[in-house]
């Protein structure tokens, strides 16, 4: 589908959002993802596609995603990414992907996000709050420093269902001390493939129901 970049805004120490117009109406789950692509000059050898999740709620006008940007020492998609000129007429996927809110609205839900994988949870949170739906959700959100929280001001909403973990490693014991430790919650994982991928794996380990796992991991990062 066709989009026009509209603008951009700071989410977060070196991360932005991007805002933009579809052509029509889309509808999507909170949670999806895209694929975006930016024809430009001198691109290297990552191309000049990339996946993002929608950062923004199915009811927001707009399309948005997030991303870190490392100035000049990015890649060249990036470095176009955030040189748009608004008004540039753009091809991004239709929305897909199965990373979305379970159908039953009783079920506990713990969202643990490290660094930018907290894209799909501020969809999801915005969307229910939104839409004034209560659901028992709780965000765990680890980032190498607070200036590097995004989204304050929707997960500070959840107030004591929000926390955050600065310059720590997570791992399922730290997880599980500061959710409720509800075998029946499903708990959501989200971030750098390695983190995701340890996390997944050690919370099994601690006999958790590998059922109750969902897990979207953000290629292309290594750590939060």
């Amino acid at each position: 589908m066709k989009v026009t970049f509209d603008h951009s805004e700071k989410a977060a120490d070196h991360i932005r959002t991007f805002w933009f117009k579809p052509e029509k109406p889309v509808r999507y789950a909170a949670g999806q993802f895209i694929e975006l692509r930016i024809p430009h000059d001198n691109k290297d050898n990552r191309g000049d596609k990339r996946w993002f999740t929608l950062s923004s709620s199915p009811t927001d006008d707009l399309l948005s995603i997030t991303t870190k940007l490392a100035g000049e020492k990015g890649s060249s998609f990036k470095r176009a990414l955030a040189n748009l000129a608004p008004s540039t007429e753009l091809h991004m996927a239709s929305p897909m992907g199965d990373f979305v809110l379970p159908k039953d609205p009783s079920i506990p839900l713990l969202f643990v996000a490290g660094g930018i994988g907290c894209t799909p949870y501020h969809s999801m949170v915005k969307f229910l709050q939104d839409n004034h739906e209560q659901r028992p959700v709780s965000v765990i959100y680890a980032a190498k420093s607070q200036a590097e929280v995004a989204f304050k001001d929707t997960f500070t909403r959840l107030g004591q269902n929000f926390k955050t973990v600065i310059g720590e490693r997570l791992d399922a014991k730290k997880i599980l001390a500061l959710s409720d430790n509800n075998q029946e919650q499903y708990i959501y994982l989200s971030g750098p493939e390695p983190m995701v991928e340890a996390l997944d794996k050690d919370l099994k380990g601690h006999g958790f129901n590998k059922k109750h796992i969902r897990t979207d991991f953000f290629p292309g990062y290594t750590g939060i």
